[in-house]
């Protein structure tokens, strides 16, 4: 029995069509040459990107491995399901954009305010619609700006990063929650000392606004990118592997634009064949040790000289309070001290400078890099300044906007625009097994022929689990072909809308987007199959969404059609597909433009 399958297309198929051959458009611009392979554009885990956010309530269900796809705790409410992480990603020239949910792929949860896990924490965690850019060139500044509070990066998983600060800082009295850093107060608290019983076993929680957030080293994403953590699949927790020969993934992006990796570099910043080993922080805590004041003895009488450097003030500007059970050592930032103050060396006596980062070669930047590290102590645990430190080493020209304003490459869409892709079948006994990859809350249908014209749709309202499909056909035909198509989605609530303001009459990006209400040059490449016309054959149409027609049209080149196109305000949105017909010859479609 010969069994053959068919690569579905984005949309829901034509059940009448020929679909014998699989058409693949690539819009080529040279700038999609530029950007195929740099790493923030390509770094990004996509792979659960059509599979819902999950989080556990609390422990029983973790342990007992029951995730849910909507909750509520009366006060942050996920009502309708949502696909996590990564969803959209654009470039251009100068900025990488990332919208993303802000939802972990791996299971959230569950949060507690008390190490006995008898408090619950009064916050979920929701869909966040985040926009957020990275540039794509890096400033170095002689002054270097403070992180501040909230996101400073974005993980690659789409989860944002924010700094080693809790919002909390004494102001000469007590403990004061301030909205970002200011020179009214310092000693600032320590985000993972002070907040760390209320993270997950992924090392992140959220505020009342639902936004999920990594503060330190995040055991959960390590794990999903390979990266020396081990996973308990009863108790549902990460612990650090025992040995690692391999180079840390990068994990996310600062605003400035420079990679974080996860804990494990070479061993030699220049030298890839130096071997893997853990970084190590620049900073040890203020007790006495490395020539640091002891605090405990010495109370909190001056600011170590990094954050005198940081905040241009004299060591003794402000007092904090005296170390003791209420203040214990290691509760504010300040607590910790930089080795390359003391006379220790970067690079021969720690591995990390005071911004928690070094120059260095890595996998992605063979010609080198600056490049921040999460930082672990010898088991695992979080070392201070955890993803990086009080201050960017670059310039934080990035983080979040509101929308597009410059055209823009197609880099990656996830959710609903993500294809079925089959894989080979598995027959047995004249039992035909397809799996195919799936968006979670799809409905799927499967059509069959043994002659590619007459095809018949052999299963419908077929549900995946979560990401995969599947369905077993019992035939005794001699030969058949198979395809898939989605025919429905179930509501969800999406990652948001990306406005996109293209230049008039720019050419769209590789991949392709453009904007309703603009004109676009889009250059066309044909399938191979049925054999392209010679140059310069005349072309009778090129249609864009079957309905908007392509203008100054060329094909000098055989099997390369340009056409511009003006883009109605009204156009429909979404994946859309290019016809192009030749006089006397053949017609091909191909899809791959988006309509913003």
């Amino acid at each position: 029995m010969k069994i053959h399958q068919l690569i579905s297309i984005f949309r829901p198929a034509r059940r009448g069509g020929f679909a014998a051959r699989l058409l693949v458009v690539i819009l080529q611009l040279a700038a999609a040459r530029l950007h195929a392979g740099d790493p923030r554009t390509n770094s990004w885990y996509t792979a659960y990107a059509g599979q819902y956010a999950r989080i556990y309530t609390n422990d029983l269900c973790r342990t007992n491995g029951y995730a849910v796809t909507t909750w509520t705790n009366g006060t942050t409410i996920q009502s309708l399901p949502s696909y996590c992480g990564v969803q959209e990603v654009y470039s251009s020239s100068n900025w990488v954009y990332v919208r993303s949910t802000g939802l972990g792929s791996h299971v959230m949860g569950a949060w507690y305010l008390n190490s006995a896990h008898t408090t619950y924490f009064p916050a979920f965690p929701t869909n966040q619609q985040i926009l957020f850019r990275i540039p794509r060139t890096n400033a170095v500044p002689a002054t270097k700006s403070t992180s501040g509070g909230g996101a400073v990066g974005i993980a690659v998983d789409g989860v944002v990063l924010f700094n080693n600060w809790d919002a909390y800082v004494w102001n000469g009295t007590n403990d004061a929650a301030q909205g970002q850093v200011s020179s009214t107060g310092y000693w600032y608290r320590d985000a993972y000392v002070n907040e760390g019983l209320t993270f997950d076993p992924a090392n992140a929680h959220q505020p009342g606004s639902g936004q999920y957030h990594y503060h330190a080293n995040p055991p959960a994403l390590r794990y999903e990118l390979g990266d020396n953590v081990n996973f308990n699949t009863t108790t549902k927790v990460y612990t650090e592997g025992t040995n690692t020969t391999k180079h840390s993934p990068i994990l996310g992006w600062a605003a400035d634009g420079f990679p974080i990796y996860g804990p494990y570099g070479y061993s030699s910043s220049n030298n890839p064949s130096s071997g893997v080993r853990r970084m190590v922080s620049g900073y040890v805590i203020r007790n006495g040790s490395y020539g640091t004041s002891n605090l405990t003895v010495n109370g909190r009488s001056t600011l170590p000289a990094w954050a005198c450097r940081l905040f241009n003030v004299a060591s003794n500007i402000q007092s904090g309070p005296a170390v003791s059970t209420s203040y214990p050592l290691g509760r504010y930032q300040e607590d910790n001290d930089y080795l390359g103050d003391h006379g220790y060396v970067i690079g021969r006596d720690f591995d990390l400078d005071e911004y928690n980062g070094r120059y260095c070669v890595t996998p992605e930047f063979p010609a080198g890099t600056y490049a921040y590290f999460v930082a672990i102590d010898t088991n695992g645990n979080p070392a201070y300044p955890y993803n990086l430190g009080m201050a960017y080493f670059g310039s934080p020209a990035g983080g979040s906007v509101s929308s597009i304003t410059e055209a823009v490459v197609t880099n990656f869409l996830g959710n609903t625009n993500l294809p079925a892709k089959l894989a080979a079948p598995a027959v047995a006994a004249g039992n035909v097994t397809l799996t195919w990859s799936a968006v979670e809350g799809g409905s799927y249908e499967v059509v069959a022929t043994t002659n590619l014209t007459a095809w018949t749709v052999i299963a419908s309202n077929l549900a995946p689990n979560k990401i995969t499909g599947a369905y077993t056909n019992t035939t005794a035909a001699p030969k058949q072909f198979y395809r898939v198509a989605r025919t429905a989605v179930a509501s969800y609530t999406s990652a948001g809308v990306t406005s996109i303001t293209a230049v008039s009459g720019s050419t769209v990006a590789p991949g392709g987007s453009a904007s309703r209400g603009t004109t676009v040059t889009v250059t066309i490449t044909l399938p191979s199959t049925p054999p392209n016309p010679p140059a310069n054959a005349p072309v009778s149409s090129v249609t864009l969404a079957g309905s908007i027609t392509g203008t100054s049209i060329t094909d000098s080149t055989s099997g390369t059609v340009v056409a511009t196109f003006s883009i109605p305000s009204t156009a429909s949105t979404g994946l859309q597909t290019i016809s192009v017909s030749f006089t006397s010859g053949p017609t091909y479609t191909v899809s791959g433009l988006t309509i913003n």
